[in-house]
């Protein structure tokens, strides 16, 4: 079985306008009543997005809605104990360097939605919940937006070491190394505060070399021209001297009065591996980001393709 996009959840898509990222727990009280509502859930979410994306299009342009849903995990094995899960799937219990640390948090179901109308954002999350609220509690709820240019909250161009749109596929969805989930996605969430102030009075130059590109123009710059941890030399990851892609999405968000301002990260991934390995060099090489940064979250989910949602809505997996 080969690499279907068609076939997937919205793991490699554009980053949207508006954007909310919502992970919560499962309440744990009755098994048999969980597994029931999650199978009627991963039925009715599908219909919940069709019906918004009619309701949200116009007569010139089609809905740009976009969801992407998956389970930890401790829920994958709470949900299904009788069944395989994905090969790599697995706990992220965090990663520690010489200055640095990247926590785990708690959290069984993780959400990505997002549309160039905050009001079809806030249906889908709505809509989804009457069928959760009863089985899950809200571990965190953070809302997201596009950013000048679509940059960074940190003022620079985001996403240019991602791949291209035409060759995402390719590295966002898992392939034949694992048939049982062909299509399925690893999403790794982790929410980043930064400290504005700190950040906003260092001078352009010292920025550029802290990110290793260039503010305006987005040009990397020279290896000698960077820091030694900056953050496009930390976080990239080379295995057997070639390097390693996966699908990146940055979206700032903010409570501008309190200054909680930060950075939603979501990597999608068609190998876990890829993704902690980047995340390993970035706390061993003290990554310039961490040095004005705290992490306060950071989980591993796997977002199943659209057949196996489909498999759980007919109960397959609950047997």
């Amino acid at each position: 079985m080969t690499v279907n996009p068609l076939k997937a959840q919205d793991v490699w898509k554009d980053v949207g306008e508006h954007v909310q990222f919502t992970v919560l727990k499962f309440k744990r009280i009755d098994r048999a009543k969980t597994q029931a509502a999650i199978q009627e859930f991963a039925d009715r979410s599908q219909a919940i997005i069709r019906s918004l994306r009619i309701r949200d299009s116009h007569l010139a342009t089609e809905s740009s809605l976009k969801v992407a849903m998956g389970f930890s995990e401790t829920a994958w094995e709470y949900l299904f104990p009788n069944q395989p899960k994905p090969a790599e799937l697995e706990t992220f219990s965090g990663v520690k360097g010489p200055e640095y640390e990247m926590p785990a948090s708690t959290g069984d179901l993780f959400f990505h939605i997002r549309a160039s109308n905050e009001a079809v954002v806030y249906e889908a999350q709505t809509q989804f919940m009457r069928f959760l609220n009863n089985i899950t509690d809200v571990v965190d709820e953070t809302k997201g937006f596009r950013y000048f240019e679509g940059r960074a909250i940190i003022g620079f161009i985001d996403g240019t070491e991602a791949p291209a749109v035409e060759d995402a596929a390719d590295y966002a969805l898992i392939g034949d190394e694992d048939p049982n989930f062909t299509n399925g996605s690893y999403a790794f969430a982790q929410k980043w505060r930064h400290n504005m102030d700190f950040w906003g009075q260092l001078n352009n130059e010292t920025q550029e070399k802290a990110i290793g590109r260039e503010k305006f123009t987005d040009l990397e710059l020279e290896d000698d021209d960077k820091f030694k941890n900056a953050h496009n030399v930390a976080s990239k990851f080379e295995k057997n001297g070639e390097e390693q892609k996966i699908v990146r999405m940055n979206v700032p968000f903010s409570d501008p009065a309190s200054g909680n301002t930060g950075t939603y990260f979501i990597g999608y991934s068609r190998y876990w591996s890829v993704t902690k390995g980047m995340l390993t060099n970035m706390v061993d090489q003290s990554d310039y980001l961490l040095t004005f940064s705290d992490i306060l979250s950071g989980q591993l989910f796997f977002v199943p393709s659209r057949d196996t949602l489909a498999d759980i809505a007919e109960g397959v997996y609950n047997q």
